[in-house]
């Protein structure tokens, strides 16, 4: 297996307790996995040596949060928003409307350009999820589909489908809509929230979901306080995303627990709803992490530099615990920060995921609002930019 000894690194974003962050570093990668990070002077012999003259290095972003498995757009109820309509749940409905219409095939290809577009930006890992069939079949192609991604979650209870009754339809979630899916996916979702799912109903879903295996994830408190941080911590959810609505209880109930607290400024920025307190969950102890929130009605970017720059321009985040979050952060989301193969860190055994900036430090994402800084990525120990 070839090796590739990156030098001339200016600062290094390890993630690693013990490593932290280093001057005049050194990375090895073979094959897939990081070999060796260190001081330059002591890097050992590769097949390939790159300088990066000074560039800062960091972990590629991990975007724990999107919604990738889609067609058609938005942009009528986007600008609608903009001129002063209110962000409700029910738009959602638009886009399943498209995806069931479209053919596997432009499902596959718009899937693989945002895929594309993201990782030309840095992001290194994704999740994505179903939730735009909301019927057996559109379901189960929905999450075959995302297999592309290298995490599939399950969102057959994003809305209930106009029409239907919703503990029908929560019946068909928790029976054979997973029983369908679960083969095919690693997570369960729900959206619980008012004009979705109430406390009860996602219960139900969540618990069907672990009776079959499934990791939890919940979207919760997005716009208003609610029961969705609260039943997240209570059955060992891995994330709860949205947190744009908190209570004290809710901070320390997220503070008290392994569950992730994943913010998503770019939806609360596009919905026009206000940032969650990032500040408030720090100080209290929970773990956060940023994701995009990718999809094509509340949250149409895949760029996590512009999620970063939000929380230290607007989140009162510092520059070191945005970045961490938008890395480390998101692979504890995932559970996948740790063994072998481990993402969003750089340490002897992490997946050789590494993103170059053209900047001598990851302050320059902040300190440079919207100019694109990515100079180089590696996936997997294979450079695709």
């Amino acid at each position: 297996m070839a090796t590739t000894v990156i030098t001339g690194i200016g600062e290094l974003t390890t993630n690693d307790e013990a490593l932290g962050t280093l001057a005049d570093a050194a990375l090895v990668l073979d094959g897939d996995r990081v070999a060796w990070v260190g001081p330059v002077a002591n890097a050992p012999d590769a097949d390939e040596r790159i300088d990066v003259a000074g560039r800062a290095v960091l972990p590629g972003w991990v975007d724990s949060h999107t919604h990738l498995v889609f067609a058609g757009d938005r942009t009528a109820e986007f600008a609608a928003r903009m001129a002063g309509r209110p962000y409700q749940a029910g738009g959602i409905a638009v886009t399943v409307d498209a995806t069931r219409a479209a053919t596997d095939e432009e499902l596959a290809a718009n899937l693989r350009a945002h895929l594309d577009e993201a990782a030309a930006q840095g992001t290194t890992c994704a999740e994505t999820k179903t939730g735009y069939g909301l019927t057996v079949a559109d379901e189960l192609r929905s999450a075959k589909l995302a297999a592309e991604a290298d995490e599939v979650t399950f969102l057959g209870a994003h809305l209930v489908p106009p029409g239907t009754d919703a503990d029908s339809y929560v019946d068909l979630v928790c029976g054979e809509m997973l029983d369908a899916v679960a083969p095919h996916v690693g997570w369960c979702d729900v959206f619980c929230e008012h004009g979705a799912f109430d406390a009860d109903q996602s219960r139900r879903v969540l618990e069907a979901a672990k009776a079959r295996g499934l990791g939890l994830r919940v979207h919760g408190n997005q716009l208003r306080q609610g029961p969705g941080v609260q039943l997240a911590v209570e059955l060992g959810a891995a994330s709860v995303d949205h947190c744009t609505y908190l209570s004290e209880s809710d901070v320390d109930a997220l503070a008290g627990s392994g569950t992730v607290a994943t913010l998503l400024p770019a939806c609360d920025l596009s919905t026009r709803q206000p940032l969650p307190d990032a500040r408030a969950l720090l100080e209290a102890g929970a773990t956060v992490a940023l994701a995009s929130n990718c999809n094509p009605g509340s949250s149409y970017t895949s760029s996590m530099a512009y999620c970063v720059t939000t929380a230290v321009l607007q989140m009162r985040m510092t520059v070191e615990e945005a970045v961490r979050a938008a890395t480390l952060g998101g692979a504890k989301a995932l559970r996948r920060d740790s063994g072998d193969g481990a993402v969003g860190v750089l340490r002897e055994g992490a997946r050789a995921d590494v993103h170059v900036l053209d900047a001598p430090s990851t302050t320059w994402l902040a300190y440079r609002p919207g100019v694109p800084l990515t100079h180089a990525v590696w996936r997997k120990g294979r450079r695709i930019r």
